[in-house]
């Protein structure tokens, strides 16, 4: 993408320390376009913009960040969207505090399509990870483009579960674009790069700054039409993405879970507050405007799994394991078998996909056919 010739203005003000987005939407409002604010005297500039801020506004490294970012943008792939382009996303216009100015990495046409985000656990269950990414699957399949935020768990999950359907996948970071965080997920990254879309707020370089990912939320809420749950503690940043979510005016949902795992605690309080139990793909669709629930099994997702085709488990012992993680020698005492027995045949289990090891010398059964 060629930046056009009144970008460098737009990096200007934005790349300025002491002009954040209030100050600078005030300065547009009332001078007009970057351009316009930067040609005007610093007395009358004065009467928005701080002593400090009108200071760094010419300075050499104002200057300097400028240039890199405008050198960044000339790179196939890269893009540098401004509130004034035509490319902005209309869903971040409908927001309280759109950001000015947008970088973006890989494919721009993500942002004009409906969307939704789908956020959860880092530290999410076998379970959780299955759920979020055939829900994500689903729904993509279904055209929708699935926003999530590149950290590990649940959102991960549902980033790939985005990029496995035409939807594809948009991941709002809460680093500069050309920094990856958490590094884990760097190749991730460097696929939504190539089949989806990256996108940042934050000035090249940016690292990952705590209070810099709540604000982040509120980009994953407000460019989706809705916001998806899947396992989040009570004290779960997934919360303030859900909270944003609501105070835009966005549809939450939340999937429920067992009562024991305080994963699920978040969701169930949610679901408390007026978000939507869904247990499907299709009872998102039919809340969301312009969707219908489709019948076709590609677009299915229910909160035990996928309705794909598997092979019958290879021992009874499914039935002994209930829905929440459990020990082998619990399943001893409810299945009747030795402890030989037990860790053989969740072994079979494991390489068939039914059964998930967690930390702990937990196990949790995988539901990969539907109920039960």
């Amino acid at each position: 993408m060629t930046p056009d010739p009144g970008l460098a203005s737009w990096l200007q003000l934005t790349l300025t320390p002491g002009l954040g987005n209030s100050v600078l939407r005030e300065l547009l409002k009332r001078f007009g376009l970057p351009q316009a604010v930067l040609a005007r005297k610093r007395t009358e500039l004065a009467a928005v913009a701080s002593a400090t801020a009108l200071d760094a506004l010419h300075s050499a490294a104002v200057e300097t960040a400028v240039a890199a970012a405008l050198q960044w943008a000339e790179q196939p792939g890269h893009h540098v969207v401004t509130l004034a382009d035509e490319l902005y996303p209309r869903m971040l216009l409908e927001i309280p505090d759109p950001p000015p100015l947008l970088y973006a990495r890989g494919r721009l046409e993500l942002l004009q399509r409906p969307a939704l985000a789908i956020v959860g656990s880092r530290n999410a269950t076998a379970q959780g990870i299955a759920n979020a990414e055939s829900f994500a699957r689903a729904l993509s399949d279904a055209g929708l483009s699935i926003v999530s935020g590149l950290a590990l768990g649940i959102d991960g999950a549902a980033h790939r579960g985005g990029l496995a359907g035409p939807g594809s996948t948009i991941a709002v970071l809460g680093t500069g674009i050309d920094v990856v965080y958490p590094q884990r997920n760097a190749d991730l990254a460097a696929e939504i790069a190539q089949r989806g879309l990256l996108l940042s707020e934050f000035p090249l370089g940016s690292g990952a700054i705590a209070h810099n990912f709540p604000r982040r939320n509120r980009l994953i809420s407000g460019l989706a039409q809705g916001c998806l749950v899947v396992e989040a503690a009570l004290a779960s940043g997934s919360l303030i993405t859900a909270r944003s979510a609501t105070d835009q005016g966005r549809e939450v949902f939340a999937l429920p879970g067992s009562i024991h795992s305080p994963l699920s605690k978040g969701c169930h309080a949610l679901i408390k507050a007026g978000a939507k139990l869904v247990e499907s793909a299709e009872d998102v669709l039919a809340e969301l405007s312009g969707f219908r629930a489709s019948a076709s099994a590609s677009t299915t997702a229910h909160v035990n799994g996928s309705r794909e085709t598997v092979a019958e488990a290879p021992s009874g012992l499914l039935q002994h394991m209930g829905h929440d993680p459990v020990d082998v020698d619990s399943l001893c005492a409810r299945a009747g078998l030795s402890a030989d027995q037990v860790c053989s045949e969740l072994l079979k289990l494991e390489l068939a996909g039914r059964v998930a090891a967690l930390p702990g010398g937990l196990f949790q059964r995988l539901e990969k056919g539907g109920r039960g």
